[in-house]
Parts: C-alpha cells; structure tokens; sequence
C-alpha cells in the first residue's frame, strides 16, 4: 500500500485493522444502548482481537500444515495473509465463555452485542484477498471474473487467466448477514416487553446459521488448497457443524418459550 519509513502497510492488513476498528465502534454503540460499560467492552474487545488473531493464524497453519512445515518462517508473515476465520471465531468463543462468567454478563448478551460487528469485520477484511490475490475461485468466462497473476495460479490452471473472485462473494455475503442482524438488532433495542435473552439467542445463531451456509456453499468453488474430509472440504465441515448446533440451540430455546407459554 505504502511505505513509512522502514515500515510497510500492506493492503491485506489495512483491510483486516479497518474491519476490527468498525466492528469496535459498532459493539460500543450497541453496547451503550444495551447499558454495557465501554471500558468493559474495549477489554472484551482487546482480548478477543489477540486471542481471534492467534486462533485465526494456527487454524490456518493446521489446514495447510504441509507448507508450513517446509516453510516455517511464514507462520508469523500474517500480513501476507492466512487467517481463517473459523479458527478467530472458535478463540473468540472462547474469550467471551471465560468473561461471561468471569463478570456474571450474559453470555448471549455479550455475542448479540457483537455479531453486527463481526459481520461487518468479515466483509471488509475479505477486500485484502483482492490484493493478495488469495482465495479466489475456479477459471470463468464470467464478466466479472478478475485476473489472477500467473504466479499466483495453482499449477493445474495456470494457463487460464480469470477466475471467480469468491472473497467478493463472501463479502457480499457478509455484508448481507450484517445488514439482517444490525436491523433486527435496532428494531429490539426500540421494543417493549419482549426478552432480551431469547432474542439474544436468536441473533447469535441466526449468525452462526447463515454464515456457515455462506461459506459452505462457497467451498464448492473455491480452489486453494484445504484437507478433505469425509468428501468434504475442512471449512466445509466446521460450517456444517456450526449450522447443526445453531439450529439445535435455536429449536431448544421454540421449544423452551412454548413451555413457559403453557
């Protein structure tokens, strides 16, 4: 992107922090509708990003283990990519289960207050594939296929030229899922009398659902390397286990509130 000095931005993570610093001014606004303490959230927040980035980067290294192996100076090149949100977004579950009861807050208060924003995060950060010319999809014929260096081509289509830009998709995608969850999110926070957790359960699954179906559906195009397993790709099978235990803890809570209903 540019240089400062003997300091290099580069445009994967400007992207990457752009996403993080809108995603945290969404969680404080929401936050303060919410009567969470800024000063508590900016912890939260902290904690999350380091843990999210660590879990990020050893998800990725497991998945392409091989190359890291040959190549383990790369591990710590984040900036070069290779952050695969299914290992933030298992770090970061981890951090808000360990301040839930840390601080006695809701658990799923804490995530409905967050899931705007970490979709939001998610469509930004995946413009940095663009320029690191990462994680595209198969050859295509479509007018809106992007040119991919022939370096940066996996040898078996190293003669096509254009190819499916997936992270447009997913951001897109994303983008989607944000506009659903931020909309449902201001329409509570304007409701009367309805329950706070219920909902919060429904916003955090209904993120958890509709992401793992995004992302599932995009692995059957995507061509970057990644272990199968039982047919499938790796991310392909955490979504559809994600999706499982979303619509289990979705179908729990119906079956709950119909029980109090009676």
């Amino acid at each position: 992107m540019f240089n400062l000095g003997p300091l290099q931005i580069n445009w994967y993570g400007f992207f990457v922090a752009l996403g993080m610093l809108i995603a945290l001014f969404l969680i404080l606004k929401i936050g303060e509708k919410r009567k969470i303490q800024k000063e508590f959230l900016l912890d939260l927040f902290f904690w999350t990003i380091i843990f999210g980035i660590l879990g990020a980067r050893l998800y990725d290294v497991i998945l392409e283990l091989p190359f890291y192996l040959k190549n383990p100076g790369q591990i710590i090149k984040i900036w070069e990519g290779g952050l695969a949100i299914h290992g933030g977004i298992i770090a970061g579950l981890l951090v808000f289960i360990f301040f839930a009861k840390k601080t006695k807050i809701s658990f799923w208060k804490l995530g409905a207050i967050s899931v705007p924003g970490l979709a939001l995060a998610q469509a930004i950060g995946r413009f940095g594939n663009y320029f690191n010319q990462e994680l595209f999809g198969l050859p295509t014929n479509l007018s809106w296929g992007i040119p991919i260096a022939q370096i940066n081509r996996p040898l078996e289509f190293i003669n096509e030229i254009y190819f499916q830009p997936t992270f447009i998709y997913e951001s897109l995608g994303s983008l989607t899922i944000f506009a659903v969850l931020i909309f449902l999110t201001y329409t509570q926070l304007r409701a009367k009398g309805s329950k706070e957790t219920s909902f919060d359960i429904l916003l955090v699954t209904l993120y958890m659902l509709s992401y793992s179906i995004l992302r599932f559906s995009l692995e059957f195009i995507r061509i970057d390397y990644s272990p199968l397993i039982f047919g499938l790709r790796a991310p392909q099978v955490i979504s559809l286990v994600m999706a499982l235990v979303a619509i289990f803890i979705m179908i729990k809570t119906y079956v709950i509130q119909k029980k109090e209903r009676l």
